[in-house]
């Protein structure tokens, strides 16, 4: 079987999360073959990969946001728009449900319409004129036309990128790689399934209304637009995975149909931390560590913070930060100075490091995130009898608490931001090495139980192998093109 995978923002440039689950995906099923079609924001990514390709990859697609995807054919006369083709681009722009359909056919059929030249024409003036006489009538006009512009730009470019020969698509978000996604199980009539880390439209909801770059009257446009793609995605996939219950049930308050959504959780191989020893429980000093990327999303700040108070109350204390400092080298330069600032020792950036490495030195795993999925990085401390704190998002209480499981915490779950509470969290659980060894104990039978890598990778061989069966047996498939109208 050959399948094409859609990527936006991560693999093969950027390590861990997500593309540590593409990775493992593509190694651990040598049988299928599988196009990568990635979608970076920047062109001086191309190239740059940070894992081995796995030699069941048979072509590696890049495509980035900042150049066009294909380039312009000579300029030709001005092409009218249907009314259905323009009802749609003022639906995408709205943020409402637009027709899809129509747009697949404008900007990625068989005489597709050139981007520029429709960004430059009297029919987007026109589309931005209407706009500004309705929900855009508070906006100054400059503002308006300018903002679409650059809002609709990517999108459409996209809409160009060839279909890659495949039996089936998945993508591993909604966002520009589900609307690529959409396009490509359009025309080839062929399944499409969609997965999702982290909600996408909730992420990119979030990031706006903190973005300084995007005037506040201006942030509602932004928010539905971003929308819109993600309705691309939920209304051509068949199947819609999330990692948990709680990410199901906001993929169906964003329009998902109830019936297509499943819950398929990550997996790891406990194997590989079985010979992790387990925590001295004779009386010493806390070690602390955090596997992670030095980014704003990880919230290293906090984490800095944080440890300031733990030192206040155990002198003894140290805090490793486990991973890559160069993917936001601002950033790291700014976690640097906070420390330098508070005169806070005893914190080490490590670095690109093995986690099996690390795990058997620490006491126990901190995470600061703002906004994750269902971060490997717990999964693989508890699997190495690490109790682990981690903030209150995505699929962190579920992991950390259990959903009823009866099996105890196997850490503690602390609010977003708050040096305070994640202070108190740890010197709380770390009284004593026996209460950090129940801790991890909880925490290791949980990982055991519902979170191995064999039951992902079954689960996941199990719909490409129904998905394909599906499309050689119905005739009304869920992904054809009479979905979209």
């Amino acid at each position: 079987m050959k399948i094409c995978l859609i990527v936006e923002g991560c693999y093969p440039y950027v390590v861990g999360g997500v593309s540590a689950w593409v990775q493992m995906l593509v190694q651990r099923m040598p049988e299928h073959q599988f196009v990568i079609v990635s979608i970076g924001a920047e062109s001086r990514q191309r190239g740059q990969f940070r894992y081995p390709i796995p030699a069941n990859v048979t072509e590696i697609r890049e495509y980035f946001l900042d150049e066009p995807m294909v380039p312009d054919a000579a300029p030709s006369a001005e092409r009218p728009l249907t009314d259905a083709q323009r009802r749609a681009l003022l639906d995408l722009v709205r943020g409402t449900a637009p027709d899809w359909s129509q747009l697949f056919e404008l900007f990625g059929g068989k005489n597709p319409l050139p981007v520029q030249q429709f960004l430059m024409s009297e029919e987007f003036l026109s589309l931005v004129q209407g706009l500004a006489e309705g929900p855009g009538r508070n906006t100054p006009f400059k503002d308006l036309f300018w903002a679409l512009r650059s809002m609709l730009l990517p999108a459409l470019e996209l809409l160009r990128c060839p279909v890659p020969e495949a039996d089936l698509y998945h993508t591993v978000a909604t966002g520009y790689a589900g609307l690529l996604g959409a396009k490509f199980s359009y025309f080839a009539q062929k399944p499409y399934l969609v997965t999702e880390h982290g909600i996408y439209t909730r992420e990119r909801e979030e990031e706006i209304l903190k973005a300084d770059w995007v005037p506040g009257y201006f942030k509602p446009t932004w928010i539905g637009y971003f929308r819109a793609l993600s309705q691309a995605a939920y209304r051509q996939a068949g199947t819609i995975v999330s990692l948990f219950q709680g990410a199901r049930e906001l993929q169906i308050g964003l329009g998902a149909e109830e019936r297509k959504c499943q819950v398929i959780p990550n997996g790891i191989d406990v194997g590989r931390f079985a010979a992790m020893p387990p925590l001295d429980p004779a009386p010493h000093p806390l070690h602390i560590g955090a596997v992670l990327r030095i980014v704003p999303i990880k919230d290293v700040k906090t984490m800095i913070y944080s440890f300031h108070r733990i030192k206040a109350a155990r002198p003894d204390a140290t805090l490793d930060l486990i991973g890559p400092c160069d993917e936001d080298p601002d950033y790291y330069e700014e976690c640097k100075a906070l420390i330098r600032r508070l005169d806070c020792p005893d914190i080490r950036f490590v670095g690109r490091a093995d986690v099996t490495d690390w795990l058997p030195k620490l006491d126990l795993v901190l995470l600061t995130s703002i906004s994750e999925g269902q971060p490997f990085v717990l999964l693989e401390a508890m699997a190495a009898r690490r109790p682990v704190v981690a903030t209150n998002v995505g699929a962190c209480r579920e992991i950390i608490e259990g959903a009823g499981d009866g099996l105890g915490p196997a850490g503690r779950v602390v609010p977003v931001m708050s040096p305070a509470a994640i202070a108190d969290g740890i010197l709380e659980i770390s009284r004593s090495p026996a209460q950090l060894r129940a801790l991890a104990e909880n925490g290791y039978r949980r990982v055991v139980r519902f979170y191995q890598d064999k039951d992902f990778l079954a689960a996941y061989r199990s719909l490409y192998r129904e998905a394909v069966q599906n499309t050689q047996q119905e005739v009304n498939c869920p992904w054809r093109a009479s979905a979209l109208n």
